[in-house]
């Protein structure tokens, strides 16, 4: 029953990204990414204090790593949200896990240890397959540089996910982990502003504005639970039903925004997701009780 919270935590982060693509009608990306890191620092600053954790770490280059890439798949996922297809986009995001598995291959063919790496290698196949199917019938020719801005944004995750990882297993506490990538994203969304500045006020509409703190809060109780998920639940279980963000994320399409993604489209997201799941099962092995994504 644990493993339940992590539907909790898919619809948050599906119900985030709706408050994403209507906010982008009056933010910029970099704007979004500075709001929602922001929220964020503040949600886990509370959270970190009720549980009595420290805010020194040992390892700070090891999230200043996981903040720059983490912040660059944020900002690439929103960027990518504002673009595309709900569906589209949370689809793309999610294949990280898809590309966790292709690194695993691509180091373990680059020391010469290619036994037993056929299964996984066939699950990165038959993901990207999904991500053809996906993209070529579900975005517009002028969509495709978004729909690369998508990939980049699950690739980067990836990275993310394994520091992450590597946070754990030097014995750094999940909110920790959190907290300095809210203030990464902060940095990151702050230093793009000062490049694309912000948007006047009087060119923002308030169904635009009353989504900025939603958007941060959402995504702290996405990953609250997530990681509650992720520690009293069963790894592959919890994992495979990450993927119900997808399946919140298209019913918002459809309901709220009238994306018509057709059957092909459909195809893909299944092959993604199945791919996914079954990259989840195989890289469990390689890479054992690996904590969280955050998002």
């Amino acid at each position: 029953m644990q493993a339940l919270w992590m539907v909790l935590g898919a619809f948050f982060f599906a119900t985030m990204g709706v408050g994403v693509k209507l906010a982008s009608a009056s933010f910029n990306t970099f704007e979004l990414v500075f709001y929602r890191g922001l929220i964020s620092i503040a949600f886990m600053a509370v959270v970190l204090r009720t549980g009595g954790v420290s805010l020194r770490t040992p390892v700070p280059f090891m999230h200043a790593w996981r903040s720059l890439v983490g912040g660059f798949a944020l900002g690439a996922w929103f960027f990518a949200i504002a673009r595309l297809p709900l569906a589209t986009a949370m689809t793309l995001n999610y294949m990280s896990g898809i590309w966790v598995a292709a690194f695993i291959v691509g180091g373990a063919i680059l020391y010469g240890k290619t036994e037993r790496q056929g299964p996984l290698l066939a699950t990165v196949l038959l993901g990207f397959a999904g991500v053809v199917l996906t993209l070529r019938p579900a975005i517009d020719q002028n969509q495709l540089f978004a729909g690369l801005i998508g990939l980049l944004s699950g690739m980067s995750a990836a990275l993310a996910y394994l520091q992450v990882t590597a946070l754990g297993r030097v014995g750094e506490p999940v909110a920790r982990t959190v907290f300095y990538f809210a203030i990464g994203t902060t940095v990151a969304g702050g230093l793009g502003i000062l490049f694309t500045g912000f948007t006047p006020w009087q060119q923002i509409t308030w169904q635009a504005a009353v989504w900025l703190i939603p958007i941060g809060v959402l995504a702290s109780l996405g990953q609250w639970c997530m990681t509650r998920a992720y520690a009293h639940g069963h790894t592959l279980v919890v994992a495979s039903l990450q993927y119900s963000g997808i399946v919140f994320a298209a019913l918002y399409s459809l309901l709220l925004f009238g994306d018509q993604i057709p059957l092909s489209g459909w195809l893909g997201i299944g092959l993604i997701v199945a791919s996914g799941v079954a990259a989840t099962f195989l890289r469990e092995r390689a890479i054992p009780d690996t904590p969280a994504e955050e998002h």
